[in-house]
């Protein structure tokens, strides 16, 4: 039976997990029970401020929203005070019911999601750029105005993070690269297309991302000066099994760009086979066979052909789950209040795409 608070509105209570299990979290902590009882107070009395040229006398109802202010103001500056947990899960919903109207909508999990903190994860941010960029192709018309706002500023984030760090800039390459794309074309079809916003904001928009490439696109790779052991001081069988740890081709020819020994490495048939393996099937790559001028299938090659066709397998440090027992959308980390008796078995990841197919209606 659904909790009903004070407010019909309110969606109930909030939960803290701790140790223990799953508490509720007070709005004030007893601490400041007596400084309330202060400030309440306040209300009742008459405020009087004098100043050299004029004199103010405020009523009751006055004093009572300055008390209010007062209230707040001392709660937020309280640092041992305990406050609201912030939930980072969601309830996916598709249908209405008593207990909860409306939908679900993409939006939604957007803001509710923290992405902005994700990003800082090194596990998870190659995860949230290809969802920004699954969104930027097909999905940027669904997104409410805040949304939308929620969406650029963590673009922003990850850009500014990517040119302090220097960290995967051909990633973020592709996603403003297809996101400027489809900004062209929404903005060329203004009123076939619904573009939540004003024109103007969407140019600005555009021109910032144009902005944003050419950056990248300037953007110089610190040399780091160490005089201690370095990559290729390694022996060939430990290089030979970091390129074997592998799962993007592209990622395999950077790196065989920084030494002969590492191009040589990387050149090797036997890589490329077991890559294609990999991400394929082989019904799939024996429809696209490439041989070379010896006669051998040429698997680098293969590799490429069939990218275009099929899509790759996809390798994150740590995804988004999905409780099939709560329906809740969830970062593993932060958990979610499940009332299952065995949590870990209703678990399931959830990739890019099938984030983006659980809001299709």
């Amino acid at each position: 039976m659904p909790f009903l608070g004070q407010d019909w509105r309110s969606p109930g209570w909030r939960w803290v997990k701790t140790e223990d299990g799953w508490k509720r979290c007070e709005p004030f902590s007893p601490a400041l029970e007596d400084g309330n009882n202060q400030l309440n107070d306040v209300s009742h009395t008459v405020i009087i401020t004098r100043d050299e040229e004029n004199e103010e006398v405020y009523n009751t109802e006055d004093c009572e929203f300055a008390a209010k202010k007062r209230k707040k103001d001392h709660f937020r500056k309280n640092t041992d005070s305990q406050c609201f947990y912030r939930e980072k899960w969601i309830y996916v919903h598709k249908e209405s019911t008593k207990e909860r109207h409306g939908y679900c909508t993409l939006g939604e999990a957007f803001n509710r999601l923290d992405f902005s903190s994700a990003i800082q994860d090194i596990r998870r941010f190659n995860y949230v750029v290809k969802l920004l960029q699954l969104i930027a192709k097909s999905q940027l018309t669904s997104l409410s105005g805040a949304a939308q706002k929620n969406y650029f500023n963590i673009l922003d984030k990850i850009v500014q993070k990517v040119m302090e760090d220097q960290y995967n800039p051909r990633l973020i390459k592709d996603l403003l690269q297809d996101l400027s794309s489809t900004l062209c074309i929404l903005i060329r079809g203004v009123g076939k297309s619904v573009l939540v916003g004003n024109i103007n904001i969407w140019i600005c928009r555009l021109e910032t991302i144009l902005l944003w490439q050419q950056q990248l696109k300037n953007l110089q790779m610190n040399k780091q000066v160490n005089n201690g052991l370095t990559l290729s001081d390694l022996p060939l069988h430990m290089l030979n099994n970091i390129l074997y740890r592998f799962s993007d081709g592209w990622d395999i020819i950077t790196l065989g760009q920084v030494t002969p020994t590492l191009y040589m490495l990387s050149e090797d048939r036997q890589l490329w086979k077991k890559l294609c393996q990999y991400h394929f099937a082989e019904k799939q790559f024996c429809r696209h066979l490439i041989p070379s001028e010896k006669g051998h299938i040429d698997w680098k090659l293969m590799y490429f052909a069939l990218q275009k066709y099929y899509p790759i397998k996809e390798q994150y440090g740590d995804t988004l789950h999905f409780c099939r027992h709560c329906s809740i959308l969830f970062w593993k980390d932060t958990g979610h209040p499940c009332t299952a008796s065995d949590p870990n078995t209703c678990l399931m990841p959830v990739s890019p795409q099938h984030f983006i197919d659980l809001f299709k209606f």
